[in-house]
């Protein structure tokens, strides 16, 4: 004797899968909804051109992570501070999605707007610090400031919990600067951010990043890191411009093995000098 479902039983479960499909298609809607405006604001923070003076040459690339619906809070920034000096940022937003956008925004106005008081960079990280702080918010975030000298040259550079930065000179020397730093931004009250300084050389470049271009599954950090040292030697003995050097890096990104945001901020200057 055989059995069969009754047809009211069978539309039940129709209309139960038709709801529970237009449930999920408007949950993946509004889910990408958040990934464009958190990529929109992304894209409407960063710096619309770069500073350029006394030889030196600024380049950047900024790869979102698309894949996925995760959006990170990468940035990168650079600006002509009231003094003259160039004043350089590059950070990442713990978290991935529409608040970490938003945070990433505030440090980086916040940075900005310190940066017109005065101060050296391990100054005006220490009050970018009690501001956040100040906002009471769960997120963190970590950054890199340097202050360019045109004139000079002279860099000086402090560093919040991020990672080191790359540098290379004309006469084939190259490796990752090991300056102190301190804790992340927005995370202990009155840390302090010792100041490193360095010169760049003529024909020399320093290259800022986010761990996005050097860290993944597919990639540990130390590997990471030393193929960009191996980029920017070659770069720099080849008098190669800033922005084929940026380009370089961030195509790297693509080895990490995974969907994160990677930013590049290239320092160059000029080309090297015919004396050595």
């Amino acid at each position: 004797m055989f059995r069969t479902g009754s047809t009211d039983d069978g539309d039940e479960l129709l209309a139960r899968l038709r709801t529970l499909t237009a449930q999920a298609r408007a949950q993946a809607e509004a889910q990408r909804s958040r990934v464009e405006l958190a990529i929109a604001l992304q894209r409407g923070m960063l710096p619309r051109g770069l500073p350029a003076a006394g030889g030196v040459r600024l380049a950047v690339r900024y790869a979102p992570a698309y894949q996925g619906l995760n959006v990170g809070g990468d940035w990168y920034d650079a600006f002509t501070m009231p003094d003259g000096r160039i004043g350089l940022s590059i950070g990442d937003v713990q978290g991935h999605n529409i608040e970490a956008a938003a945070f990433m925004g505030q440090v980086r106005v916040g940075l900005r707007a310190l940066a017109s008081v005065g101060g050296d960079p391990g100054e005006l990280l220490a009050r970018t610090n009690d501001l956040l702080l100040s906002l009471g918010s769960d997120l963190f975030a970590t950054c890199t400031f340097m202050r360019l000298d045109p004139s000079t040259r002279v860099l000086e550079s402090a560093r919040a919990g991020h990672l080191p930065c790359v540098w290379a000179t004309a006469d084939g020397r190259s490796g990752v600067t090991e300056d102190e730093g301190g804790p992340p931004l927005g995370v202990l009250a009155g840390a302090v951010y010792p100041v490193t300084r360095y010169r760049l050389g003529s024909g020399g470049v320093f290259v800022m990043l986010t761990d996005g271009v050097v860290e993944g599954p597919s990639m540990r950090l130390d590997e990471g890191l030393d193929r960009v040292v191996r980029l920017a030697g070659i770069a720099a003995v080849a008098s190669m411009d800033a922005d084929a050097l940026a380009a370089a890096v961030i195509k790297g990104a693509e080895q990490v093995g995974h969907d994160d945001d990677a930013a590049v901020l290239v320092i160059g200057h000029g080309a090297p000098d015919a004396q050595p």
